[in-house]
């Protein structure tokens, strides 16, 4: 499974739309080679670089129950594909990077999950029951990494 974005490159600069300093919308994303038997798909969007900062992992974006028809799913930019699940904002859309002032460059990964069903949770479910749930039913998972920081 590979996940990409004509949005950004990895492991380059996130473009400041896509962050809390622009318009704050999700990136295009795609995901492929979606292994077969997969019903579902579940993104997490964090930045682990936070703990220097705020002592834990920041998670922007999560996204459960996303459907899987074929080998390829597209996740629009400025869109909700599936069911959200809470992130550390507490609200349902992405929220971009918004790292503080001077704490240098953050990594903020975008890790996507292919499960073999879709997950009895309800919206805003909290990423560690979606965690729990999708153990035993993980087929592949892939990442891209982006960076973005202020200077």
């Amino acid at each position: 499974m590979k996940i990409t974005s004509p949005s950004f490159e990895e492991g380059w600069k996130i473009p400041e739309k896509f962050t809390a300093d622009g318009m704050d919308v999700n990136p295009e994303l795609i995901i492929g080679y979606i292994p077969e038997g997969a019903e579902s798909l579940v993104l997490i969007v964090d930045d682990p670089d936070a703990k220097r900062v705020a002592g834990y992992t920041w998670v922007h974006w999560v996204l459960f129950n996303i459907p899987v028809e074929g080998n390829v799913v597209k996740i629009p930019e400025d869109s909700i594909v599936g069911t959200p699940g809470e992130s550390t904002y507490r609200k349902k859309e992405y929220g971009g990077p918004n790292p503080p002032p001077r704490t240098g460059k953050h990594n903020y990964h975008f890790k996507v999950f292919a499960l073999n069903e879709m997950l009895d949770l309800p919206e805003m479910a909290p990423l560690s029951d979606i965690e729990r749930e999708s153990q035993g039913k993980i087929l592949d998972k892939a990442e891209i990494v982006g960076q973005y920081w202020r200077d």
